[in-house]
C-alpha cells in the first residue's frame, strides 16, 4: 500500500485540533482542501475516522487506533528534523571526532571541556585510535574531523590537513648506560645504540623512518613491537570481548543492567569504558570519588565532565551515597527509574 504522507499530516492536524477549520489555518490550505483529502483517507482505508457534526468533531474508535501510531510518528518526523536543523547551529545533534591516544589524553580533553561548556546540547562521542586508523575512519564516514600526528601516510589527497600545534619527537637515554648529557648525537651515532620505537604502523615510527632514509640511513631498532590494531582499539576501554563474554557469564548469558565502574585514569580509560559499556546498553554507574587521574584534579575534573554529557549526571556515585549495601540497592533502583 502506498503511504501518502500530506493525507496523514492532514489527519494528524485535524485529530489535534478536532477542527477542520483550525487545522485548515495551520496547514495553510483551504477548508474544503481538508475536508476532502480526509475523505481520500477514509475512503483508502475504507475506514470511517471522524464523527461530523454542526458543533464538533470527534474521532471515532477507528480514528482513535489510528491516531495512536500517527501521533508517535510525526513526533519522530519533527524531531528528525529538529536535529538536522540544530546540527548546524550547533544547538544540539552529534559530533564524532577521532583522536589518537596520546593527543586525546593530553591534548584534545581541557578543549572537549571548554567545547561542552559553550555547547551543552551537542552530543561529543570520541573514539580513540592510532592517528593512521583515525585516518581510516574519516575515509569512511565514521567520524566527522580526527585530531592526529602528520605526517599521516593513510590521509588521502581529498582530506585537508591544518596543523593545530606543533611538537618535536625527542630519544631518550637512560644516564646510567648511555651518559649522553649535553653531547651533540648525529643519526648516524644513533645508529650505534639500542634503539625501543613504537609500532612500525605508528606515524611517530612512520616520520623517524622517513628522516633517517633522507640522510640515506636506515633506521633499525632493536625492539619495534607488532601492535594488532583490534587490541589498540581499545587501548583506552576497558570494554574488550573477553569482558563482554565475561560479564554475559556473570549474568547468565546475558549482559547486565548495570557495572559499578572506578579507576585510572579518568578523562580517557574510565571515560571511553564507561562510553562503550552504555553503548552496549549497560549501565555504568562510575564512583567518582574512587577514581582519578595520573595527571592531577585538573584531567579527572575534565574527565566527569565529559561523562555527565556523555552518559548524563545521574550515573555518577559519589562516596558520601554509598555508606552500606542497602545504599546500593537504592542507587541502582534511583538510576533505573531516572534513565527509563
Amino acid at each position: 500500500m502506498d503511504i501518502n504522507y500530506e493525507l496523514y499530516k492532514v489527519f494528524y492536524h485535524v485529530a489535534i485540533t478536532l477542527s477542520f477549520s483550525e487545522a485548515s489555518k495551520q496547514l495553510f490550505i483551504s477548508q474544503s482542501a481538508v475536508s476532502q483529502s480526509i475523505k481520500v483517507l477514509e475512503k483508502k482505508l475504507n475506514q470511517k475516522l471522524f464523527i461530523r457534526s454542526t458543533k464538533r468533531v470527534q474521532l471515532t474508535p477507528e480514528g482513535e487506533i489510528l491516531f495512536k501510531h500517527i501521533e508517535p510518528a510525526m513526533n519522530l518526523i519533527k524531531q528528525g528534523e529538529n536535529q538536522l536543523l540544530e546540527a548546524h547551529t550547533l544547538n544540539g545533534g552529534q559530533l564524532r571526532i577521532g583522536a589518537s591516544d596520546t593527543i586525546c589524553r593530553y591534548y584534545l580533553v581541557p578543549y572537549l571541556n571548554k567545547f561542552h561548556k559553550q555547547f551543552p546540547h551537542v552530543h561529543i562521542k570520541v573514539t580513540n585510535q592510532t592517528s593512521i586508523a583515525c585516518a581510516s575512519l574519516l575515509e569512511h564516514g565514521q567520524v566527522d574531523f580526527i585530531v592526529v600526528n602528520y605526517p599521516n601516510s593513510a590521509l588521502s589527497s581529498t582530506h585537508i590537513p591544518r596543523v593545530i600545534n606543533e611538537f618535536h619527537d625527542v630519544f631518550v637515554a637512560n644516564r646510567q648506560y648511555f651518559p649522553l648529557d649535553g653531547r651533540e648525537v648525529s643519526l648516524a651515532s644513533l645508529q650505534k645504540y639500542p634503539i625501543l620505537m613504537l609500532d612500525r604502523k605508528s606515524t611517530t615510527s612512520e616520520f623517524l623512518h622517513a628522516m633517517f632514509q633522507r640522510s640515506h640511513l636506515d633506521l633499525v631498532p632493536e625492539i619495534e613491537p607488532y601492535v594488532d590494531h583490534i587490541t589498540a582499539k581499545n587501548i583506552y576501554s576497558g570494554v574488550t570481548p573477553e569482558l563482554v563474554e565475561l560479564l554475559k557469564e556473570l549474568g547468565g548469558g546475558r549482559l547486565p543492567e548495570y557495572v559499578f565502574l572506578l579507576g585510572f585514569d579518568t578523562e580517557c580509560c574510565l571515560l571511553s569504558t564507561a562510553a562503550d559499556l552504555f553503548e552496549m546498553g549497560v549501565r555504568p554507574l562510575v564512583l567518582t570519588e574512587y577514581s582519578g587521574s595520573h595527571d592531577g584534579p585538573k584531567y579527572h575534573d575534565a574527565g566527569i565532565v565529559a561523562m555527565e554529557h556523555l552518559i548524563g549526571p545521574n550515573f555518577l556515585i559519589e562516596k558520601n551515597d554509598i555508606k552500606c549495601k542497602e545504599d546500593i540497592r537504592t542507587i541502582v533502583l534511583d538510576v533505573m527509574s531516572k534513565s527509563v
